[in-house]
């Protein structure tokens, strides 16, 4: 909200649901609402209209990140050239003996800083901590913060359930307008099928919405289709019995009922037609994220195929564990140039689609294209501002082209949620950047010096 109406003005504007505007101009009013979008001159404005006019910048929708670990920010470097179970295992050792509960708030936050620096206004937030509630709410940004709980041996369900809903308890101090609590069981190698259907029939009483890992990786898929792979002699060496549990990740989830319940299906690389079309009948929404399933060495997700079967996609970058990077604009690129290069098409992924991943698409993944995701009056004012006056954006013609193969998440010059600024031109309006610096480089130091 501001004390009063503010009018933005930038070279291109991009509604998303309308062509893209030159020389366009964002009405936003005292309460955090778009109240226009139109060309530059055709607005009456209201009186004592405060005018920001951005200059050569492309002003589009927030940026929706459906999926990510912002208590992970510590882990940046940290877990290079590992194959997926060494991943895991070394990320699991060092969280219990290097870092503390405070590091996981610290990361959190620290998250939020990087998000707001690349137009990110929105997040999908998986963790075992729930750090990311907080964090969302101090920093004045909005997203659903999805509790994990873990349990592969079928005899602890009712223990780990008993521990969920503790937490969703603690987190719902932090729910608000903004920020909504979920629930999410792990992954199949995390989770029994009774705590998979335990946590569903909890969503569904308690109406919480749901995200989870699934057909990730060939370790994953080898697990439930066979009981064998990478995860199966851990699980032995733990008394927990491997048999298999379906045709594939996707199918298993379909008999157990947790499609019933329309989660956000996180990565979906390892799927094949047949699981695209129960994704489809389901209407489950899919978090893709191609960078982290790249550099783990997961393989390229059909996402062109799923979205021709009308599944709904968004874009997430996964934690900076497995991607390094909070950069949406990239993950588009990336997204694009990878269909491209499996399908074998040269126009895989345009612009316009890039920008639907990107800002509305991810908005109805985790259920709030009602308010966010494009910019149309009635709806909050939450969008961004990328510079295009720099030499790697310079021509630029067409501003799509631009924005996802030109512009970076650097190029970001303003962050503004419900009429909020929260970022300008290097300045964060509520976090301590330096404050939290120090401590996260402190806490990474942790980590190097312990020899993990």
């Amino acid at each position: 909200m501001t004390d009063r109406p503010t009018l933005y003005r930038a070279d291109w504007l991009l509604p998303v649901s309308a062509p893209a505007i030159a020389r366009g101009e964002l009405l936003v009013d005292r309460n955090g609402r778009i109240a226009a979008v139109a060309p530059a001159g055709a607005l009456d404005l209201p009186a004592e209209t405060d005018v920001r006019d951005l200059g050569s910048a492309i002003l589009l929708p927030g940026l929706v990140n459906v999926h990510t670990h912002p208590e992970l920010a510590t882990f940046r470097g940290a877990l290079e050239d590992l194959p997926f179970r060494d991943w895991i295992l070394r990320l699991v050792g060092i969280r219990r003996a290097v870092l503390r509960p405070e590091d996981d708030e610290l990361s959190a936050r620290w998250t939020m800083v990087e998000a707001l620096r690349a137009g990110i206004t929105t997040f999908g937030a998986t963790e075992s901590s729930g750090a990311a509630a907080g964090a969302l709410a101090e920093a004045g940004m909005r997203g659903v913060v999805y509790q994990e709980v873990f349990g592969p041996d079928p005899l602890g369900a009712t223990a780990a359930m008993k521990e969920l809903e503790r937490a969703v308890d603690r987190l719902a101090e932090h729910s608000t307008d903004r920020v909504r609590i979920g629930v999410s069981p792990h992954a199949p190698y995390t989770v029994s099928d009774d705590l998979y259907r335990a946590v569903a029939a909890f969503a569904r009483r308690a109406g919480l919405p749901i995200a989870l890992h699934i057909a990730e990786s060939e370790a994953e898929r080898r697990l439930v289709v066979d009981g064998s792979g990478d995860f199966a002699p851990g699980l032995h060496a733990r008394g927990i019995a491997t048999p298999p549990r379906g045709r594939s990740p996707i199918e298993m989830l379909s008999r157990l009922g947790v499609l019933d319940e329309r989660p956000l299906l996180i990565h979906c690389v390892d799927v094949d037609e047949r699981d695209i079309e129960t994704i489809a009948a389901a209407e489950c929404p899919v978090a893709h994220c191609p960078i982290a399933n790249a550099r783990l060495g997961h393989g390229i997700a059909p996402l062109v195929q799923m979205r021709e079967a009308g599944v709904q996609v968004g874009l997430g970058t996964d934690s900076v564990g497995s991607n390094n990077r909070l950069d949406l604009l990239e993950e588009a690129r990336i997204a694009s140039l990878l269909q491209r290069a499996k399908n074998r098409v040269p126009d895989h992924l345009p612009g316009g689609e890039l920008l639907r991943l990107c800002t509305i698409d991810g908005a109805r993944a985790l259920g709030m294209d009602d308010r966010i995701g494009s910019l149309e009056p009635g709806k909050e004012a939450d969008f961004c501002v990328v510079a295009i006056e720099r030499p790697h954006t310079v021509p630029s013609p067409d501003p799509l082209a631009t924005l996802f193969h030109a512009a970076r998440g650097a190029d970001v010059v303003l962050t503004v949620v419900g009429g909020r600024v929260l970022y300008d031109h290097g300045e964060h309006v509520s976090l301590d950047v330096e404050g939290l610096r120090k401590g996260i480089e402190e806490a990474g130091e942790r980590i190097r010096s312990s020899g993990r």
